[in-house]
């Protein structure tokens, strides 16, 4: 018998008089999966964070939110620690701010579990190891012992999953858990914490802009905008028959292959016959990692491994495959960011792996990469941020005329001259990134994961801006994506990748509609959809909520 675990009664928060979160009611029953949806800026991460007390000193939270029979809004900071971690556990969507960069992943996580456990230190560590199994994480010892930087962006994202999960919470807020992860870990992660719902009796709060993770995992759904919830109820009706305008605008922007369950046809596409404006052969790069110990050799990683290749002009090629499988360091050495350990790479006829000079190379290929906000100064102002290339490879002409229709074009207006990066949002920041990158008039554009971290109406906008800018300024485009719906909606070829290599290329209608290798076969079918919603099981959520004004 289930039995209520959180109320939220008409919470509302402000800033400077502003307000963020409108009036806000919901209750969660022990057992309950609840998936909240919108927008960047919707309110659904503010709403979370309340819930954790982590609300910023200029944030006015009102109303209560009860949780064993104590408004936490009225709790003081020794008393949200006791529940912080321990009854109640948030998972951070950027798992590089959340955890502590000079510590080892495994003591994070012993650190947990002595706090709130009083867990002995050598039992602690047993216990952390096999959290970092459980989440998927290979060589859990190994990994333990290593640092957040040592881990790639998904093996973080697991780590936090893992430290979220030491303590046996009664409810875990999961806040974006799985955008940086790939299909086959994200379904792996997702089981992960249903199961620790299930086992323990326990909730769970997730917040995505991923309709198809909440569709897999949830059994009711909120639906937020501008501070209120504009829809809720069942998981399967809401994205199933939405009533409100804006939830059926978020569901009409997932990718076609994320809503069915096969993937839909896509007319067939052969060998183009333009010539190959990339042309790569036999490449390799091998990285030596730590030692483990002071008599083991340096242990050694193919994170390419004799890949051949040829991208041909005008086309939109797809790069997929897990974390780990080589994607990046395969655009990186594209681009002359990273130099092979074997191989030939040409680019528009630049031998890339054989020169030292690559500054042609840069007015020939630019790149687009995931974090906009890691990419862009801080300090700079958007007009010299675009206007940089420019300057630093010598272009004549008018500048600022270039970086003004440069902006028109990726639809930013033009008071945005003399604005700074963190004024601006995600969808705006990767804007900005692209018209950097078109600045000094590439042949080749290399997006890595340039929608991986967008709403999903941000990241529809965004692809049909790279569709239209690759026609308008007569662009190829290679697209790195682990999100194959995204990659099955704008690529024409695909290669997969896995180890390094490569185990199968061809159009992307064949390759995903029609796999023939066992990898293959699994991306795909690890895919999260809308049809494929788990049945909602348990007593429906229970909502008041305002009509937006």
């Amino acid at each position: 018998m289930s039995s209520r675990l959180l109320d939220v009664e008409g919470l509302s928060i402000e800033v400077d008089g502003t307000p963020l979160v409108r009036d806000v009611s919901f209750s969660i029953d022990a057992g309950q999966r609840l998936g909240i949806i919108g927008e960047s800026g919707s309110g659904k991460t503010i709403t979370a964070l309340s819930i954790m007390g982590l609300l910023g000193e200029n944030l006015v939270p009102s109303g209560r939110i009860v949780f064993d029979d104590r408004n936490l809004l009225d709790l003081d900071e020794q008393a949200m620690s006791s529940i912080r971690g321990n009854a109640i556990s948030m998972i951070f969507q950027e798992p590089m701010t959340a955890l502590n960069p000079v510590m080892r992943v495994g003591k994070q996580v012993v650190e947990a579990l002595r706090r709130h456990e009083g867990i002995a230190k050598s039992d602690a560590m047993t216990v952390a190891t096999e959290l970092l199994d459980r989440v998927g994480i290979d060589q859990p010892d190994r990994r333990a012992r290593s640092f957040p930087h040592e881990l790639s962006g998904g093996q973080r994202q697991r780590a936090m999953i893992a430290m979220a999960l030491a303590c046996g919470p009664q409810l875990v807020v999961a806040d974006e858990p799985t955008t940086a992860l790939d299909v086959t870990v994200q379904a792996q992660v997702l089981q992960v914490l249903r199961d620790q719902v299930v086992s323990n009796d326990a909730a769970l709060i997730l917040i995505t802009h991923d309709l198809p993770v909440v569709a897999s995992i949830t059994n009711d759904v909120i639906v937020m905008r501008d501070g209120y919830i504009v829809e809720s109820g069942r998981t399967a009706h809401v994205f199933g028959s939405p009533s409100n305008s804006y939830t059926a605008q978020l569901v009409d922007s997932v990718p076609p292959m994320s809503r069915a369950i096969s993937a839909p046809a896509k007319p067939p596409s052969n060998e183009p016959e333009s010539d190959a404006i990339v042309d790569i052969n036999h490449l390799r790069k091998t990285y030596r990692l730590r030692r483990t110990s002071i008599r083991d050799s340096p242990p050694m990683i193919h994170a390419v491994d004799d890949v051949s290749l040829k991208v041909h002009e005008g086309e939109t090629f797809g790069i997929v495959g897990e974390s780990g499988s080589g994607k990046s360091t395969l655009a990186r050495m594209m681009v002359g960011l990273t130099k092979p350990t074997e191989g030939d790479i040409s680019v528009a006829g630049i031998d890339v792996s054989g020169t030292k000079n690559l500054r042609p190379l840069r007015d020939v290929v630019q790149m687009v990469f995931q974090d906009p906000m890691g990419s862009l100064d801080p300090r700079m102002k958007i007009g010299d941020i675009v206007a940089e290339p420019l300057r630093s490879l010598g272009h004549d002409g008018d500048h600022q005329s270039r970086v003004r229709s440069l902006l028109d074009a990726v639809a930013m207006p033009a008071d945005v001259l003399d604005r700074y990066p963190h004024e601006f949002s995600g969808g705006q920041r990767q804007r900005i990134a692209i018209a950097r990158a078109l600045a000094p008039g590439p042949r080749l554009l290399v997006a890595d994961e340039p929608v991986s971290a967008l709403d999903m109406s941000v990241q529809t906008v965004t692809l049909d801006l790279l569709r239209n800018l690759k026609e308008q300024f007569d662009l190829t485009l290679v697209f790195i994506s682990h999100d194959l719906s995204v990659v099955h909606e704008i690529c024409e070829r695909v290669i997969v990748l896995d180890g390094g290599r490569i185990v199968e290329q061809g159009p992307v209608g064949t390759v995903f509609g029609n796999p023939k290798e066992t990898y293959t076969q699994q991306l795909v079918a690890a895919i999260p959809r809308l049809d494929g919603a788990v049945a909602a099981t348990g007593s429906a959520l229970n909502v008041d909520r305002p009509p937006p004004s």
